[in-house]
């Protein structure tokens, strides 16, 4: 005896619902090019910023540890060639001065270094359409992104604050958290934006390199990292307070001295409207598709 298939219909509400079809029913289909995924991919966006993530742990003797010893070598050579006889600046042993710019200074550069990266080899391997084809949009792509830099930012900054904190002489004692939090993530969001855009632009690897080394380095290193601008002449003064690293580093710094050599509130407001620009531009970037797509 034959049996015939039931006629019996299910809506496709029941039968996203998870509700039992009828015994030889068919289910449903969706109606072509109806969206699967609603509001935010969190499956594509976690899994996006865990290969950011794992790809520079797999190496993190290269992205983490060599950071915390380059800086230390900073640390060690100033303070022996600037910090002997008992200099303070700020009221504070110059080493222990120096030390929380040093540490935002390692995390900027490497939040910097992982964003640059990405997309970068994608487009020289041509391995550039597992970043498009996913079901990801532009915004959720680069969550993932900068996500990604800010935690290999914060890994090393950790680092560097472990071995500065066990290291004799130099106090890195936190007074301000919300300063050092603040100032930390911002400033490395901020490289991580800039890195962005520069993996976006670059084609080969020496134009990344150009980067670092004509404006990522140059900002760092004349940012007050190794001394206050009160002692510089007026015009440098100048020059000093159009650069944001200048605000990221004496925020921070801020958060372990309790003493400052700018202003703080408008140090929060530069840096928030520096990353709002960046975000802004490499979401335009992104969204075009310029040297990407095409």
């Amino acid at each position: 005896m034959n049996v015939q298939p039931s006629s019996d219909k299910v809506s496709p509400e029941k039968a996203q619902a998870g509700e039992f079809l009828p015994s030889g029913a068919l289910p449903a289909l969706r109606e072509f090019g109806k969206p699967v995924i609603h509001n935010v991919n969190w499956g594509g966006l976690k899994t996006l910023y865990l290969k950011e993530v794992l790809r520079f742990l797999k190496v993190q003797l290269q992205t983490v540890w060599a950071p915390a010893v380059t800086t230390l070598l900073f640390l060690v050579i100033f303070t022996v060639a600037l910090g002997r006889e008992g200099r303070t600046v700020l009221g504070v042993p110059f080493s222990s001065f120096i030390a929380p710019g040093l540490i935002v200074m390692g995390m900027m550069q490497n939040a910097f270094a992982n964003s640059s990266f990405s997309l970068l080899v994608g487009k020289i391997q041509g391995t550039i359409v597992d970043y498009l084809m996913p079901p990801l949009s532009i915004v959720e792509m680069m969550v993932a992104l900068i996500g990604g830099a800010v935690t290999r930012a914060l890994c090393v900054g950790a680092s560097v604050w472990l071995a500065m904190f066990l290291w004799p002489g130099v106090s890195v004692s936190v007074i301000h958290l919300w300063a050092v939090i603040y100032f930390g993530l911002m400033g490395s969001a901020m490289l991580a934006f800039m890195g962005l855009i520069t993996s976006i632009w670059a084609e080969k690897f020496d134009h990344a390199a150009a980067v670092t080394n004509f404006v990522v380095a140059p900002l760092a290193l004349l940012s007050g990292t190794f001394y206050v601008i009160d002692k510089l002449a007026p015009a440098f003064q100048t020059v000093s307070q159009f650069n944001p690293f200048f605000y990221v580093i004496s925020g921070f710094r801020y958060g372990f001295l309790g003493e400052t050599d700018s202003n703080i509130a408008t140090g929060m407001i530069v840096v928030l409207c520096v990353n709002v620009l960046l975000a802004a531009t490499a979401y335009l970037l992104l969204r075009s598709g310029w040297k990407i797509k095409s």
